[in-house]
């Protein structure tokens, strides 16, 4: 029976006693409670192959392709974040939020398995969206109710965004990202019940999100400000110090997360997927 301890802080919990490679139905179903409980699951010691990899986040659900990112050869499923030493490309997924929000079914989850891992920098940042609107002052909740929100990829994604492949400011990008795609544009409530725990949370942040649908853009703008403030607040934060082998799952629904550098010189590769269910 795998032991799952609480990391003490705004969210997460460490995984131990449990084969990745061999999750059985009971396993899986304790891990999928688990992650509606902590919102940030972490499997140290995880040694898998990319099919393994595949396996062990079926465990959460099916697994989705990403709209903008490349899969390895030989998985549809499995893309690479990485970074090379002498990289000067912008940080990939600096910026706070929830994986792909932009579309219309965004996955629930997303699964990193880190491989070569710097020994500085690179952390990754979890903020728990639960709490942050737990913390929100009433009048803003109210402010909150019925509202929904644009998201958007065109700034992050496509031709003359950030990560555009073709611009030269990523020349040298390591990561294999499309640049022939038109944007995508969804709309989600500001505040969604989660469907596992039932708790309220606050739906991605500034960055992917956009606008207010029915308001105007100044007013939805300071809003969103406001709100942004809540949802990144010390007090809402997990920080993950990852290691060789570590693999890391959360709730898209629950948390923002962002990536950290402070690892020039250094190397770093993850392989990821995302679990659509």
């Amino acid at each position: 029976m795998a032991v799952i301890t609480p990391t003490g802080h705004a969210c997460g919990a460490v995984v131990t006693d449990l084969d990745a490679t061999a999750v059985n139905d009971v396993e899986a179903a304790e891990l999928r409670s688990a992650l509606d409980e902590h919102h940030v699951l972490v499997f140290p010691d995880q040694r898998m192959s990319n099919d393994e990899l595949e396996r062990f986040s079926e465990a959460f659900g099916r697994l989705g392709t990403d709209p903008w990112f490349i899969p390895i050869e030989g998985s549809d499923h499995i893309a690479e974040i990485r970074r090379d030493a002498d990289e000067e490309a912008p940080l990939f997924g600096e910026g706070w939020h929830s994986d792909w929000s932009f579309l219309d079914s965004p996955p629930v989850a997303t699964c990193l398995l880190g491989l070569t891992i710097p020994p500085i920098g690179g952390d990754t940042l979890f903020a728990n969206q639960h709490l942050a609107y737990d913390r929100l002052p009433d009048d803003l909740k109210s402010r909150l109710e019925g509202l929904v929100a644009k998201h958007s990829d065109r700034f992050i994604y496509g031709k003359g965004s950030m990560h555009d492949p073709a611009s030269d400011e990523t020349a040298g990008q390591t990561m294999a990202i499309r640049g022939d795609r038109d944007p995508y544009d969804g709309q989600h409530p500001l505040v969604r019940i989660h469907e596992g725990n039932g708790r309220p949370a606050l739906f991605s942040t500034l960055g992917y999100v956009q606008g207010v649908v029915d308001m105007e853009d100044d007013e939805a703008r300071s809003l969103l400000r406001d709100i942004h403030e809540h949802q990144i607040d010390d007090a809402v934060i997990y920080r993950h110090r990852w290691e060789p082998d570590m693999a890391v799952v959360w709730d898209n629904r629950s948390v923002l997360h962002r990536a950290t550098g402070g690892y020039e010189g250094h190397d770093r590769l993850l392989r990821r997927t995302t679990i659509v269910r």
